[in-house]
């Protein structure tokens, strides 16, 4: 759980970083700035430490520096605003793979609901598209401080309730198999 929590801050450190540094200075450069420099720190670290990066890692950084460059040039801030959203999107793509999430799980949940497993990964495609378009329509606004809401509560909000959903769920399921199957 750790491990994931922990990737998971990874992806998304620049921004972090971006939310951060706007949200203290109100200056879209310097945090648009500062989040490109992280992110490409945070790869260059990681090559030093001799970590493999994976494409997900590569894709991102390349977002970071096109739409960061973009909204440095032109001082808008729309186009850093949607990277949330095309990480949504690709994030949703690749969780359309049928039992992707199975590696994320414990052994009992991936021996006793294994279906329920490719299930949940759909569903979590599904909120990933629904984010990535909420990630839009608030970015195509302009307006900031809705924008960090949305990112840093709404759409950090939705995965926290979605996570403590399906585990809720999948424990009932699963005491409900075992028992089943202990009466058998």
């Amino acid at each position: 759980m750790k491990d994931v929590f922990a990737r998971l801050a990874s992806d998304f450190l620049s921004t972090i970083v971006f939310l951060v540094i706007y949200l203290v200075t109100d200056n879209i450069i310097l945090a648009t700035s500062l989040a490109v420099a992280g992110a490409i720190a945070q790869v260059i670290y990681a090559r030093v430490k001799g970590k493999a990066l994976g494409y997900m890692t590569y894709a991102s950084l390349a977002l970071v520096i096109v739409l960061g460059t973009a909204t440095i040039l032109t001082q808008d801030p729309r186009f850093v605003l949607a990277k949330p959203s095309i990480a949504h999107f690709a994030i949703g793509a690749i969780m359309l793979k049928p039992g992707w999430m199975l590696r994320y799980m414990p052994a009992r949940v991936t021996d006793v609901i294994p279906e329920y497993v490719t299930a949940a990964g759909y569903a979590w495609a599904v909120l990933m598209f629904v984010l990535g378009a909420g990630t839009i329509a608030v970015a195509w606004t302009g307006d900031l401080k809705l924008w960090a809401f949305y990112v840093s509560v709404v759409a950090v909000g939705a995965k926290i309730v979605a996570f403590a959903i399906q585990y809720v769920i999948f424990r009932i399921i699963i005491t409900s198999r075992l028992r089943a199957a202990a009466r058998a």
